[in-house]
């Protein structure tokens, strides 16, 4: 009998149970409730259920795997060091239609002006005593852009990791929620019901040309955005060239996907109880929810200043898919519209300001780090 609780007692010893400390468990929970938000409402099941498993891994005890050597530790080699988020820009490059911005470049200044609210995030973080490096992932957040937030972070603050992405997906999954009351706020009944002409057809030259040029343009202004700018162009050109089918579909699917896998539980790995339960994660967190609503208002407002401009041409409103979650935000645009007035079509007007908000953030990233490094 003995020798039967001595050998429990050693297993016992070298248990999980043995290393489990609060802040794991609460870390588990917070797990827990990111698989809940993801499967059970469908909030960016893609990236929340790798980032909750990741999180859930690096927080049970003893297990070596985040240890050199470590499975995890291995897996991180490829979010420390920048490549899973210029994968997936390169994904989402070749899943994106530049065709209604193309049509209507003036929407680019929409996605201008949903930056608004990087620029107040970075300065809110520094008047809440992050350094300027750290401000800028967090500021970040304010675009919707999860990969660029990760791009950022990784290149200035890598501490902050965890909390930003967790901070930029989690707004990126709650665009539907947060932005229309917002939109409601800054419009009349009578703009969310104005109509806009039909696109104008874009050519198979322009939609070629683009991407190349965007590239050589971002690269002499800006070269610090090349890595973004560069592979999500890239990526573009293999949907838009119409030579390299299967690279485009490669890219927009298995590559993708196999990507999304690693970077979420990479992101999740960074997620451990000493690190993320801070009173600095939820200033992020708060400062994150601040960021996205000043760049939707900032879209929608300067969306005013071009209804006016327009003779009342524009709508508004879509301004506010000038962040960078595409398509979701401009998704948004079209269920709002389609309340006021069902027969309402703004989906493809409000793409346009959607993919300009995917430039404007990596430019802003861009910005940042050409001042920083």
């Amino acid at each position: 009998m003995q020798v039967y609780l001595r050998a429990l007692s050693g297993v016992l010893e070298q248990s999980g149970f043995v290393g489990l400390t609060w802040g794991n468990v609460v870390m588990i929970v917070i797990s827990a409730i990111l698989l809940y938000l993801a499967i059970g409402k469908g909030f960016e099941p893609l990236l929340l259920v790798p980032i909750s498993i990741g999180c859930l891994l690096v927080n049970l005890p003893l297990s070596g795997i985040m240890d050199e050597g470590g499975f995890l530790k291995y897996i991180s080699f490829g979010i420390e060091h920048e490549i899973f988020p210029i994968i997936i820009f390169m994904g989402i490059g070749a899943l994106t239609d530049f065709g209604p911005l193309l049509a209507n470049p003036v929407t680019f200044l929409l996605g201008a002006a949903a930056q608004l609210g990087v620029f107040v995030a970075l300065l809110g973080a520094v008047a809440l005593g992050f350094t300027v490096k750290e401000a800028s992932p967090i500021g970040i957040i304010g675009g919707a852009d999860g990969p660029t937030t990760i791009y950022v972070a990784a290149k200035l603050a890598p501490h902050l990791l965890g909390a930003t992405a967790v901070a930029a997906y989690s707004y990126m999954s709650l665009v539907p929620i947060i932005q229309p009351p917002i939109i409601r706020l800054l419009t009349t009944k009578q703009d969310r019901r104005i109509r806009m002409e039909q696109l104008r057809p874009v050519s198979k030259r322009e939609r070629v040309l683009f991407p190349i040029i965007s590239t050589l343009l971002a690269g002499l202004i800006l070269p610090a955005s090349v890595p973004i700018i560069g592979m999500l162009m890239f990526g573009n050109l293999l949907r838009e060239c119409g030579v390299t089918d299967r690279l485009s579909l490669a890219a927009q699917n298995e590559i993708l996907n196999a990507t999304t896998i690693f970077l979420g539980i990479s992101v999740g790995a960074t997620m451990d109880a000493a690190v993320f339960l801070t009173p600095a994660t939820i200033k992020i967190v708060l400062l994150g929810l601040i960021a996205f609503a000043f760049s939707t208002a900032g879209g929608v407002l300067f969306g005013q200043v071009m209804k006016v401009l327009s003779g009342g041409k524009i709508n508004p409103m879509i301004g506010a898919a000038g962040v960078s979650a595409v398509p979701m935000a401009a998704r948004v645009v079209q269920r709002v519209s389609q309340k006021e007035d069902p027969g309402n079509f703004l989906l493809m007007h409000a793409m346009g300001p959607n993919v300009a908000g995917v430039i404007g953030t990596a430019v802003a990233a861009g910005v940042m780090i050409t001042l920083l490094s």
